[in-house]
């Protein structure tokens, strides 16, 4: 079996998807933050609005942390952490926290994980739109 390199996330294919996700944001007039992580959760981009809540700075990270941890979006995961879910005990089992709100999706490269990005300022579903516009744009 054999194993392709990848090559990893950049800083200027970070800095890309913020001002992507900050470009759609802008369009729906809500200010944002957005954070985007390595492959090994390490921020690598940021970014807040000036007049983005304080708190979307936390959430953005968090968003994009548990998507990076789960290689999923993070409003794909809402249900798998209710009461009887098969992850219901997740958002408690990790010393970093895990958020389960729209708006963290993974980063991809020829089908491998490379990192996250977060955003957090709108509602779940804003903020997920304003993701999936700066992958989209990412190309």
């Amino acid at each position: 079996m054999s194993t392709i390199a990848v090559a990893p996330l950049s800083t200027a294919e970070a800095e890309s998807l913020i001002a992507g996700a900050t470009r759609a944001a802008a369009a729906a007039e809500v200010p944002v933050s957005v954070a985007v992580l390595d492959v090994s959760g390490q921020l690598l981009a940021f970014r807040r609005d000036d007049q983005a809540r304080l708190i979307s700075g936390e959430t953005s990270r968090a968003k994009a942390y548990t998507s990076l941890q789960l290689n999923a979006p993070t409003a794909d995961l809402a249900e798998a952490v209710q009461p009887g879910g098969p992850l219901h005990s997740l958002p408690t089992a990790l010393d970093r926290p895990l958020l389960f709100v729209g708006g963290g999706l993974p980063v991809h490269r020829d089908g491998q994980l490379i990192g996250a990005i977060g955003v957090g300022g709108g509602t779940p579903d804003q903020d997920h739109s304003f993701a999936t516009a700066a992958i989209a744009a990412r190309g």
